[in-house]
């Protein structure tokens, strides 16, 4: 099948795929899937590394950081290296940077040598997941096609959150912390074998320098901001080094948008930036990853240390989100073609607003698992309406050579998002933890991830609606 008359069956709202969109669809999604485990699955494992490696309990937050900085700082300028000198290309590279990172990783033998091994993980973490997503937006026309393929790879992310904290918790206690990163070897092997045969290299014949000073200007920006957030959320929001931090991120994010208006060929052109849906659609895109991923937080919080479970029963416990997402994000596409992207947005958004609230009632006692379970369930199927509405908003419109940038904003967004939100509601239960119980502080949390859920939704109302778009 040409790519014309896959053009003309898109026009047609066709949602067939064919052969070779399935193969391409396969090996994008075992990646993404693959880049969403690895985020979460250290996160059960790492009182077990601690003790394994000599790192103190204080230390511990700098197996996640490693991976943060580079993960949410680089991926801007990630997804513009894959517009500009191939977006398979990076994405090869990326992938055996991971497999090389986690093999190392599971190796370690002194802390130093982890934390180098996660700091390659999200170098290559900020390489693969633009360079995926823009092969896939490129590969898939505008349309129902690429609204399919975007909702599928967006449920598989989810349930790849999910299936981290599970499979984390079960490698840990059966074998050992090491399979945390072993795992990731065999899946980057065999996707590495794969791939070359069945992806197409894209990138423009004409090909433009590249900005340097906004490329610098914005990572550093990104790192800093993304840096002071974990320190904050290490040492609270007055802490000297978190607030530096983050006036440092700032400036240097004030500097970039002025290298920008005067760049000849700028990193993120200002016409993208003042897209309504752009921008627009990358905020409700923060909100939903910030609160989906930080109310797992908080619910983890509530399972162990107000009901009593183990770190293992409490990962089993969000079996239901991940049956949630998974439903959320392949029907998402059906929705987008019954309600448009803003009608989803906001369906989503209320739907998660509600399940979230339901939470605000929970109490002392494992019958509350009657409320939580179904909650989650119907709050994985809204968050993942938003995501996927957030996802098709942000790349649609744009010519293929800015698909990589604009799938860089789109993670950018997605890292910054799931970096920000346990930091800010674990300062909220502190605030209100009262005694022994952390009860009062998870219900104040709940109450604002509720209302941040909300100002998400009502974004939506500020999109045009073309017709249903």
């Amino acid at each position: 099948m040409s790519t014309v008359e896959e053009l003309r069956l898109a026009e047609r709202g066709a949602t067939r795929l064919s052969g070779r969109h399935l193969l391409v669809l396969v090996v994008l999604l075992v990646a993404q899937f693959m880049l969403a485990v690895d985020f979460s699955i250290l996160n059960v494992a790492l009182p077990a590394i601690g003790q394994g490696l000599g790192l103190p309990l204080g230390q511990l937050q700098w197996i996640g950081t490693a991976f943060a900085l580079p993960a949410a700082g680089f991926t801007l300028l990630f997804g513009r290296i894959a517009d500009l000198f191939g977006r398979r290309r990076l994405f090869l590279l990326g992938l055996a940077l991971l497999g090389a990172a986690s093999l190392a990783g599971g190796l370690a033998s002194s802390p130093g040598l982890l934390i180098a091994a996660r700091v390659a993980q999200g170098l290559a973490t900020a390489a693969v997941t633009p360079a995926g997503l823009s092969l896939l937006t490129t590969s898939f026309p505008e349309g129902r096609l690429r609204e399919r393929a975007l909702g599928l790879n967006g449920a598989l992310m989810s349930a790849g959150f999910t299936a981290g904290a599970v499979l984390g918790g079960v490698l840990t206690d059966l074998l050992s912390w090491r399979w945390a990163f072993f795992v990731n070897v065999p899946v980057a092997l065999g996707v590495l074998l794969v791939a070359p045969g069945v992806l197409r290299e894209s990138r423009p014949a004409a090909r433009p320098r590249l900005d340097l000073p906004g490329a610098v200007t914005v990572t550093l920006g990104l790192l800093a901001l993304v840096l002071g957030i974990t320190e904050a959320g290490r040492s609270g929001w007055g802490s000297p080094v978190a607030l530096l931090a983050l006036l440092l991120g700032a400036g240097l994010l004030l500097a970039f948008l002025a290298v920008e208006r005067r760049a000849a060929a700028p990193l993120v052109p200002l016409t993208v930036l003042r897209r309504r849906a752009v921008v627009l659609g990358n905020l409700a895109g923060l909100i939903a990853f910030l609160t989906e991923t930080s109310l797992v937080f908080l619910l983890t919080l509530y399972l162990q240390e107000v009901l009593g479970f183990s770190a293992l029963a409490a990962g089993l416990s969000f079996g239901v989100l991940g049956v949630g997402t998974v439903l959320g994000g392949s029907t998402a596409a059906r929705v987008i073609a019954r309600l448009g992207t803003r009608g989803t947005l906001l369906a989503g958004g209320l739907l998660q607003a509600g399940a979230t609230a339901a939470l605000l009632a929970l109490g002392h006692g494992s019958g509350w698992l009657g409320l939580l379970l179904p909650a989650t369930f119907l709050g994985g199927v809204g968050n993942m309406f938003v995501i996927v509405a957030f996802m098709v908003t942000a790349t649609s419109g744009l010519p293929d050579a800015e698909q990589g940038m604009a799938t860089g904003l789109a993670t950018m967004t997605q890292q910054i998002g799931i970096t920000v939100g346990t930091p800010v509601m674990s300062a909220l239960v502190a605030t209100r933890a009262a005694g022994h119980s952390v009860l009062p502080g998870i219900s104040l949390a709940v109450l604002v991830n509720v209302a941040l859920v909300l100002a998400g939704t009502l974004l939506a109302l500020l999109l045009r609606r073309p017709g249903k778009a």
